[in-house]
């Protein structure tokens, strides 16, 4: 009986550090993704194109690499939603459309916070 008890233990320990390991990466991932948007729309709204560029680039640069790890544990649903947000944005900002780029940024914090409430924990997700 000693046992099942101290290997049900270590499988909840298992699973809440994990959890949080998880849920610590989603947050910094999407923290360091909506700065980046927040700087990309100051950029766009004073039409800087080549700075509006390369910001668009680091964003999606950053994407690519946090959507690895993140669509182990997240819908890839919610993730291409943002991924096409991101490319929307790029071909805007490349058009110099930047009306619809503040929309698309918008939209990408919006879905980007989205996921970060999806996966916190908290009691209504949990059930």
């Amino acid at each position: 009986m000693n046992k099942e008890i101290i290997i049900c233990i270590i499988v909840i320990v298992f699973v809440i550090t994990i959890d949080i390991i998880s849920q610590n990466f989603t947050k910094d991932s999407i923290k360091k993704i909506t700065d980046n948007l927040d700087a990309l729309r100051n950029v766009v709204k004073e039409e800087v194109v080549e700075e509006s560029n390369n910001i668009t680039e680091n964003i999606l640069d950053m994407w690519d690499e946090k959507y690895e790890v993140l669509s182990f544990y997240i819908e890839h649903t919610e993730l291409e939603k943002v991924k096409t947000e991101l490319v929307e944005l790029k071909a805007n900002v490349e058009e110099e459309q930047y009306g619809e780029a503040v929309g698309n940024i918008d939209r990408s914090t919006y879905l980007l916070e989205h996921i970060k409430q999806k996966m916190s924990f908290q009691i209504k997700n949990i059930f």
